[in-house]
């Protein structure tokens, strides 16, 4: 019988490397992808994932007092994430293109499968989607990140950012009103 994350996770703050290693393997998946598309590279995500569980590592007495390990998680992997945001601030950077992931984090993207047609208006309007979202600011993009693309509710996204849900709902806000007069602007200048 398979062991629940609480159950990891008290095995972990005793010692069990196996625990760690364990939720490791259950989380690790979901920050790489989070961090992937935020950051739009490998090397910023694989940094962000290692990163991620050495602070976890060092933290473990800490976690004892945690009430929901998947959220403390993310909270350590979006913090880390905006402080490379920043640190990278000033420095362009070109998103990686999604069909050179590897396999498994293409199949974990993927919604279903679409004609080229399709496809093509649907790369286009994301790149253009990925261009806007690199405009906000860190906290902004994220929570539209997390929110509308990852499917977290507000409650999640207060709890991982340590905030007020009323936080988050004007994050949410005003992150898509700047999103959707960027697009539209972009829009605009295609058309003429």
């Amino acid at each position: 019988m398979q062991k629940t994350i609480p159950e990891l996770v008290d095995s972990f703050v005793l010692g069990d490397q196996a625990a760690f290693a364990e939720l490791m393997r259950r989380f690790r998946q979901k920050v790489y992808s989070i961090a992937f598309q935020v950051l739009g590279n490998h090397l910023d995500a694989d940094e962000v994932v290692q990163e991620t569980f050495v602070r976890i590592y060092k933290k473990r007495k800490e976690l004892a007092d945690v009430k929901y390990f998947s959220t403390f998680l993310l909270r350590v992997a979006t913090n880390y994430s905006i402080d490379l945001l920043r640190r990278r601030k000033g420095h362009q950077t070109i998103a990686e293109d999604s069909s050179s992931l590897p396999g498994s984090i293409q199949l974990d993207l993927s919604r279903k499968v679409n004609t080229p047609s399709q496809e093509f208006e649907n790369r286009q309007l994301m790149e253009e989607i990925t261009r806007a979202l690199e405009l906000l600011p860190p906290k902004q993009k994220l929570t539209a990140i997390l929110h509308d693309i990852e499917g977290y509710s507000k409650a999640d996204i207060a709890q991982i950012f340590g905030c007020p849900e009323a936080t988050v709902r004007s994050n949410l806000h005003i992150a898509r009103s700047k999103l959707r007069k960027l697009l539209k602007r972009r829009l605009e200048k295609g058309e003429k």
